[in-house]
């Protein structure tokens, strides 16, 4: 990595700090996926709390601060705390979040103690493991972040290679078990991959803050895609995104590095989750409102075909009073209509103009096709299980089968569909 760190156009400080940060997004995004995916986000949660016991006991052992020796004791209290987490789950007795808490606050609470019982020695060589809580990317070194990446590589290789397995056991560890997969030992690895991120986190965004890191580009990805491996590439792309802009951001701002990364995430995360075509929730609600304004004005379409042909040209308060729909409503959708080219007016009279008529003539026959297919489509012997779209039957039924459905509804009797 040091070409890398060389070529960036920052101090070398700053250049380790940002490489470290987009390692650890990549790494976090990619493994994180896999407990998000499964429902299990707060095992992240949980084991990058117990990671901090870990850091306190190896540093007991070694009385160093060597990163390697501190990130295998963290990897060591992770493994011992899902362990544990699943021991827990086997008893029946507890939920499984119920486990996962009680796991989480007992490793913590040991954490904090080990700290505070190690600040008592009045050794120098303590100071610092308090990081391991909050984080402090400005202590990582080069070879630190060469750690981080060999992890990160290693991770993403057994991904890469043991993708279908995977992906199989995430979405129905049924039929992965019935076809011969080890369903127990994939699901190991997905909390060993857990672990891995942990270890390549925690010294730069902290315990309290990792599992943030492991949650937040899942759930941007997931609003943006639907198939797993696309997830994966655009959980470590944004996982990528999110570390460096925060690292440039806390460095321009002499802000703490990991709570800026965090912070990033979570606008990116909440961006996603207002902003995302199909899924995010002001689309959603733009679309809804779309929707009932294109309801709106086909039943006033309807309202006034079927007005003119019981009587003479409605006023728009005859249609509105016709129809039994806000006057308001009414004037918005004939406003809509007349936009569009479909109204002509008779003074303050409502008429169709020739392209309103066809419009009317085909939106009724769309309705008259939905309802025949609602009373006699379960009749038709079609080839395949197709659904028909309620707003065009013809178009996703085709002509042939719409004409089978009319004349279904006229014999009225099953011989018809065939």
């Amino acid at each position: 990595m040091g070409r890398l760190i060389d070529l960036l156009p920052l101090s070398y400080t700053n250049a380790v700090v940002l490489v470290g940060a987009v390692v650890l997004g990549v790494t976090a995004g990619v493994l994180g996926a896999f407990a998000v995916l499964r429902e299990r986000s707060l095992i992240g949660d949980a084991l990058s709390h117990a990671a901090l016991p870990g850091v306190a006991i190896a540093f007991l052992f070694t009385g160093a601060k060597d990163a390697t020796s501190l990130g295998a004791g963290a990897a060591i209290a992770c493994v011992a705390a899902a362990v544990l987490i699943v021991l827990i789950e086997r008893t029946g007795r507890l939920r499984p979040d119920a486990a996962i808490g009680a796991v989480l606050a007992g490793f913590f609470s040991l954490g904090i103690v080990l700290l505070t019982y190690l600040a008592n020695f009045n050794n120098a060589n303590q100071a610092g493991l308090d990081q391991y809580l909050f984080g402090q990317a400005a202590g990582l070194l080069e070879r630190d972040v060469n750690v981080m990446a060999a992890l990160c590589a290693a991770s993403l290789l057994a991904v890469a290679v043991a993708f279908r397995p995977l992906k199989t056991t995430l979405f129905d560890p049924q039929f992965a078990a019935s076809a011969g997969l080890p369903v127990r030992t994939i699901e190991l690895a997905m909390t060993a991959m857990l672990v891995v991120a942990v270890v390549v986190g925690i010294r730069t965004v902290g315990a309290i803050l990792m599992a943030a890191l492991l949650v937040v580009p899942t759930v941007t990805a997931r609003q943006l895609a639907d198939r797993l491996g696309v997830v994966l590439v655009l959980a470590g792309v944004v996982g990528a995104a999110v570390g460096g802009a925060g690292a440039l951001v806390s460095q321009s701002a002499e802000l703490p590095t990991g709570p800026v990364i965090v912070l990033c995430g979570f606008g990116v995360a909440t961006a996603a989750v207002l902003l995302a075509p199909r899924r995010g929730v002001l689309w959603l609600a733009r679309r809804r409102l779309a929707d009932r304004r294109r309801r709106l004005v086909e039943g006033v379409l309807v309202d006034l075909e079927t007005a003119l042909h019981a009587g003479p040209p409605p006023t728009a308060r005859e249609l509105a009073l016709a129809g039994g729909r806000p006057p308001r409503a009414v004037a918005r959708a004939l406003r809509h209509l007349d936009r569009a080219g479909m109204l002509t007016r008779d003074g303050d009279r409502v008429l169709l103009s020739e392209t309103g008529a066809a419009a009317a003539h085909a939106l009724l026959e769309r309705r008259e096709l939905w309802s025949l297919w609602l009373e006699h489509g379960w009749r038709l012997a079609l080839p395949d299980a197709r659904e028909p779209d309620p707003t065009d039957v013809r178009a996703s039924l085709g002509d042939d089968v719409v004409e089978r459905l009319r004349a279904l509804a006229v014999a009225g009797g099953p011989e018809a569909g065939r």
